[in-house]
């Protein structure tokens, strides 16, 4: 019931550890001696049985042998017998710590784990630690100090050299698992365990490559909605690419792409694994969330001016104080101390010193973090400052880090701080980084809370419009479209573009011209032609008919000399553009493999690849994610008012960011799209030139099934919503949940009856827990599903208005199993509105979603005593059976 299905691997009662018969240590490969040795060094809480591959006996004597977790460390020639022996004794999962597998038989392997029903880690993995159950089924050395953070590596070496880094440093594991290229059980899945795992803390990951977008991303969102999750990606450059992609035997993509994705799913990206340790130290704090302003307090100059170019390097903003907070620290410092920029109180600085700058920055509205740096000075008790500064982190709820330069003079003083809670660090851009982390965390956090539809409440577009033009294109065994398909594509979506009109002789195009007004642009209209400019087929700013023909005559000889296999259609002729001041950006599409499909933003125009400003975001959008785009390219500068211009219409801008996010959602066949340059000014945004390749079926990578199965992120399942007529005429609007349903759904809880919260959460507790009300309420649409039922009613407030306000009624949910053919349902009602049918709809509705979803089974555990729930199951049909884990459960199932 609350058991994760991988905790016969990770939290195993019993084990059997497989070993070559009469094996001679000197002949045993390294790593299998390596586990041999762990595990009979450990005081393992469970019971350990060692079994020779060799052993002769019947099946039936095997089958007194009882574990849930398989140790195998064998030659590869005899790991899928031990696997099959494994399967008889049933075992629910397996390790296999061997090197030199081949992928073709790591594939046989798999293929015999899934017919035996066995979880399997490995091969070419060192296995994995769990230090508060004393067990180390690894090779990767001694087992780790215990501790909060759980790490995911798919590195052996790494893993080993972040352990033998850790022992040293006093960082501690709740859990180490070492990810081969060839294991059945995932970076994803582990994650989805640690998400729940309540040893855990924060939760780090080391990654070079992934097998399924989709289940990457469901997962590590899963993971960050509950702790902090931080995140070492190895090939950030092409040959570093190439490398992991080698090594891990899983695609890597584009690291701009993963930068995009890892925002996405709030989690937080860090460089080197020194920082993975630091970044995890510091986020596990839970600060409540801040901004980018760091107020540095220091003794030194150099130090502050150290840490404030360092501030501005990695794009947060240097705390200043308010003139009211200087006035009241000025007469608190050192005559000599500056505080106007950095609050420098001088090399005199004493421990009061200290303590009065970081209260007065700490209670400044203007400041969202604080960093204390303190370098050696004759006569300056650096452990009385420690004391001083330590003492300081409970009257704030803003980060406070601290930076003691040097060496043995301050180890002390750095372990004091570290033991009160305060990350201490040896240099200042060490400390600022820290954080970086922790602004970019929560920065992170807010988008991912964002869960947009595939559609935004703008005009609909002409989505069986577009598909037919797509489809017509594919029918000619083309892929890119031309000029005017690509803009009639664009104005399907209700995206502004410059009115085109192809003419296919000189004459047609001067009374074109004509007609639209001068001045006009001319550009060659040629399937095989991608950009116009190579062959010097575009002509602009053209003034008369004359000038149009002579135009015409010229980029026809150029194209042809330039170009002489190309099928030219004619020449599209538009008038220019009207803004002057306009600012040229440029929107696109990119398909990255295996994240799918990039929504693209920057600046615009011919200079585009030299000037190489692109801000990236996975779709689907909404109003917030577009600005949050647009904030990130160096072309934001520009679009307010700059040089004269006046600001340009962000609001058109988001729009048509918007509308390619439906673009994206709504045609799988999109594959690349570069609208460029799009014009933005005061009045609007208009598509000047857009090229667009499209290709047939889904992106192939990621592994989903459905209308979004080419998406790494599943839009908001706005098609469910639907209203609903009660018993009595009253009606409510059903809805998948949002992660703004919160207290609403808080309220709901506490409003049930104790016997109610019983029955529905096997706890005595009056309200939703903070990490679980989270997790009910910012879900993954792909994993699981949660219906709500909302009423409006009149409330009328102290003032005697009336408002309307919304109340969720009842939540029907759930979750995938881990088979990925059922899922286990949930359901529950509020006490005013039990009786009136809504539980049988809510049912019936979360059973025709899972319907869709191709789920073959619903199933869920009923408490005996509950016996309304009861009746309304074998109401509906479902079937009863014994819960043998529990028999107080009862276990009810339906076919779907």
């Amino acid at each position: 019931m609350d058991k994760h299905y991988l905790q016969p691997l990770l939290e195993p009662e019993a084990i059997v550890v497989f070993t070559a018969r009469h094996a001679d240590p000197a002949q045993q490969a390294a790593q299998g001696r390596a586990l041999t040795e762990a595990i009979r060094a450990q005081r393992f809480t469970g019971t350990i049985r060692f079994l020779e591959i060799g052993t002769t006996g019947t099946l039936a004597e095997l089958s007194q042998t009882r574990a849930d977790l398989a140790l195998i460390a064998l030659p590869p020639k005899d790991i899928a017998a031990a696997l099959e022996v494994a399967g008889r004794i049933t075992c629910k999962a397996a390790v296999i710590v061997s090197n030199g597998v081949t992928a073709a038989h790591a594939a046989q392997l798999r293929k015999i784990a899934q017919r035996e029903g066995v979880l399997l880690l490995g091969p070419n993995s060192l296995g994995f630690q769990r230090p508060k159950l004393n067990l180390n089924a690894s090779a990767a050395g001694p087992l780790a100090r215990a501790g909060s953070l759980g790490l995911v590596c798919q590195s052996g070496a790494l893993t080993a050299a972040m352990l033998d880094w850790a022992r040293s440093n006093g960082v501690g594991f709740s859990l180490v698992a070492s990810i081969g290229p060839h294991t059945d059980v995932d970076i994803a899945q582990v994650l989805d365990f640690l998400a729940s795992d309540p040893q855990t803390q924060s939760i780090l990951v080391y990654i070079e490559g992934i097998g399924s977008a989709r289940r990457f991303m469901s997962a590590l969102r899963s993971a960050a909605i509950a702790k902090p999750v931080v995140v070492l990606k190895a090939g950030r450059k092409q040959a570093g690419n190439e490398a992991a992609q080698t090594h891990s035997a899983a695609t890597v993509g584009a690291d701009d792409v993963f930068d995009a994705a890892l925002r996405r799913a709030g989690a937080v990206r860090v460089r080197s694994f020194v920082e993975l340790f630091s970044a995890a130290k510091c986020l596990a704090s839970r600060y409540r969330p801040v901004g980018t302003r760091l107020a540095i307090i220091t003794n030194g100059g150099g130090p502050g001016v150290l840490a404030a170019d360092w501030v501005n390097e990695i794009g947060l903003k240097l705390g200043k104080l308010s003139g009211t907070t200087i006035a009241a620290l000025k007469p608190m410092l050192p005559e000599v101390a500056s505080i106007s920029d950095l609050i420098d109180v001088s090399e005199d600085a004493t421990p009061e010193h200290y303590v009065a700058a970081i209260r007065a920055a700490a209670a400044d509205k203007d400041v969202d973090g604080l960093l204390a740096i303190h370098s050696p000075k004759a006569g300056v008790d650096a452990m009385a400052v420690a004391r001083a500064v330590a003492g300081l982190l409970s009257t704030t709820y803003k980060p406070l880090l601290s930076c003691w330069m040097g060496d043995a003079s301050m180890t002390e003083a750095r372990v004091l701080l570290n033991d009160a809670g305060i990350a201490s660090f040896r240099t200042p851009e060490a400390a600022v980084g820290a954080f970086g982390n922790i602004s970019t965390f929560y920065q992170n956090q807010r988008l991912l809370q964002q869960t947009p539809p595939p559609l935004t409440t703008l005009a609909q577009p002409d989505i069986d419009g577009a598909r037919l033009l797509i489809e017509s294109v594919l029918a000619e065994r083309r892929k890119v479209l031309t000029e005017m398909e690509s803009k009639t594509l664009l104005s399907s979506f209700n995206i502004p573009v410059t009115q085109t009109i192809l003419a296919r002789s000189a004459t047609e195009a001067m009374m074109i011209a004509t007609q639209l007004g001068f001045p006009v642009a001319l550009k060659v209209d040629s399937p095989d032609i991608v950009h116009k400019s190579d062959v010097q087929g575009v002509a602009l700013n053209l003034m008369s008919g004359t000038s149009v023909r002579e135009a015409w005559a010229d980029m026809m000889d150029r194209v042809a000399r330039l170009a002489p296999c190309a099928r030219i259609s004619g020449v599209t002729v538009q008038k220019m553009a009207r803004a002057r001041r306009g600012r040229e950006v440029s929107v696109g599409v990119v398909t990255d493999d295996p994240f799918g499909p990039v929504i693209v933003f920057g600046a615009g125009g011919v200079m585009i690849e030299l000037i190489d400003d692109r801000a990236m975001e996975l779709p689907p959008l909404n109003q917030f994610l577009a600005r949050r785009l647009i904030e990130r390219a160096r072309v934001a500068e520009t679009l307010v008012e700059w040089r004269g211009a006046a600001a340009v219409d962000l609001a058109a801008l988001e729009q048509v960011l918007l509308r390619v996010s439906e673009m994206v959602c709504a045609l799988p066949q999109l594959r690349e799209m570069d609208i460029n340059p799009l014009i933005v000014d005061e009045h609007g945004a208009v598509a000047v030139d857009a090229r667009i390749v499209v290709d047939g079926g889904p992106h192939a990578s990621l592994g989903a099934t459905g209308q979004f199965a080419h998406l790494a992120i599943l839009p908001y399942p706005s098609r469910f919503e639907q209203p609903l007529t009660l018993r009595g005429g009253d009606t409510c609007l059903l809805r998948p949940i949002r992660p703004d349903d919160a207290q609403m759904l808080q309220t709901l809880v506490r409003g049930l009856s104790p016997e109610s919260r019983y029955f529905r959460f096997v706890s005595s507790f009056n309200e939703l827990p903070a990490t679980m009300l989270s997790r009910f309420t910012l879900i993954d649409y792909d994993r699981e599903m949660a219906l709500v039922a909302v009423v409006r009613e009149r409330s009328t407030g102290e003032d005697g208005g009336v408002t309307e306000v919304d109340r969720i009624v009842g939540v029907s949910r759930y979750v995938i199993a881990p088979d990925q053919q059922g899922c286990e349902f949930s359901l529950v009602v509020a006490e005013d509105m039990k009786g009136r049918g809504l539980g049988a709809r809510l049912m019936e509705s979360i059973m025709e979603a899972a319907r869709e979803r191709g789920l073959a089974e619903i199933f869920g555990l009923v408490l005996r005593s509950n016996a309304p729930m009861l009746k309304l199951m074998r109401a509906m049909g479902f079937e009863t059976s014994r819960f043998d884990e529990d028999p107080d459960f009862v276990k009810v199932t339906h076919a779907l």
